[in-house]
């Protein structure tokens, strides 16, 4: 990280497989949300958590999305950043918005268990798509009344034609 004064470190929960955008030079943006939690208890003695969404950039020249190719929902990771403020005009007025971007990640479960709990949802997806199509009434052929000549269709209509 470059600035030693604006970084940090998320840890938490992916909530959500990661969105990637590509850009028009070929590098790509990918988003994602960490659930991280708070470092103290409520009143019903509940640890709350927050969903920080995250930025990060590929460069065209990194193969598919580097380490963010490897990261699902459900993941635990720890995620190394710096915050970025955008400022741009909409509507006339000023907006500031606060990004968090991502530097570098850690995987903090093994292989197996991520590869275990993706494995689960494709037979978790798999099991719902048969199920559906099971449910799904089989297709019904409209057959539309083959018209012999024109003057069938004349003899159907309300008015004159002619």
């Amino acid at each position: 990280m470059s600035n030693p004064r604006n970084n940090g470190q998320l840890i938490g929960r992916l909530a959500n497989d990661p969105k990637v955008f590509e850009n028009k030079d070929g590098s790509k943006k990918v988003l994602f949300t960490v659930f991280t939690d708070r470092a103290y208890t409520n009143a019903q003695n509940q640890r709350d958590s927050d969903a920080v969404p995250v930025e990060a950039f590929v460069r065209a020249q990194t193969q598919g999305l580097g380490p963010y190719a490897n990261i699902h929902k459900g993941d635990l990771v720890a995620v190394g950043y710096t915050l970025r403020m955008d400022r741009y005009s909409k509507g006339g007025e000023q907006v500031f918005d606060l990004k968090v971007i991502s530097e570098d990640i850690t995987f903090l479960e093994p292989r197996s268990v991520t590869q275990a709990r993706l494995n689960e949802r494709v037979q978790n997806a798999e099991a719902r798509n048969q199920a559906l199509q099971a449910q799904a009434p089989a297709p019904v052929a409209a057959a539309a009344p083959a018209v012999a000549h024109a003057s069938a269709v004349d003899e159907q209509l309300p008015f004159p034609t002619a």
